[in-house]
């Protein structure tokens, strides 16, 4: 159980350095979102068009990857939506059952369904035909846009890193289940390293 609540912190590890990522895109698209509404403004005051579409498809490109990478981190501390009237209410115990149950049998083979069903139309935004053969990658419709292959190329990345970060719940909830407790809360805070807790003796 050591081994695989290492490859867990691991996997913790991935999603907070992402989830540090999304902050900081949060303030690009901050910026972004300045110098648009800044340009267009006073582009109409001097009747002059200063705003393009490359930074008003940057903006919401930067947004969709908060989205995006945001999945893993989500999961991770637990601020998704839960029935929290009954949940909270429960022991550890009843919370990692209830939480290893629904990763299972819901979570897991919904992200292989979502890299599975994003896979061809992404590789045909980056000029895949049926044939097999490559052409040029999926563009904007509207002049200066950004191509749309990258953004796309996202959505497997959403769900890859939360595919990986349903695995690392799932060994914390086993390792609850099991009496380790305080080596999964030590990682699901990030706060102690596993090699600094002590495991509870088996009976």
């Amino acid at each position: 159980m050591r081994a695989l609540l290492k490859i867990a912190n691991v996997i913790d590890g991935v999603t907070e350095r992402i989830g540090g990522l999304a902050d900081w895109l949060v303030m690009l698209v901050v910026g972004v979102g300045f110098y648009n509404v800044t340009v267009r403004y006073l582009g109409r005051f001097i009747g002059v068009r200063l705003s393009s579409n490359l930074y008003i498809e940057l903006q919401w490109y930067l947004f969709s990857m908060i989205f995006f990478l945001g999945f893993a981190y989500i999961l991770k501390h637990g601020v998704n939506v839960r029935v929290d009237f009954l949940y909270t209410k429960w022991t550890d115990r009843q919370k990692a059952m209830v939480d290893l149950a629904g990763t299972i049998l819901v979570l897991i083979p919904l992200c292989i369904i979502g890299i599975f069903a994003a896979y061809n139309p992404v590789l045909q935004s980056w000029g895949r035909s049926p044939n097999g053969n490559w052409g040029t990658w999926e563009v904007s419709p509207d002049p200066d846009g950004l191509p749309r292959a990258p953004i796309k190329s996202m959505i497997i990345v959403a769900w890859a890193t939360l595919l990986l970060q349903s695995i690392s719940q799932v060994i914390k909830y086993a390792a609850i289940l099991r009496g380790h407790t305080e080596i999964a809360k030590a990682i699901e805070t990030q706060q102690e390293s596993i090699d600094d807790v002590t495991l509870p003796v088996q009976k």
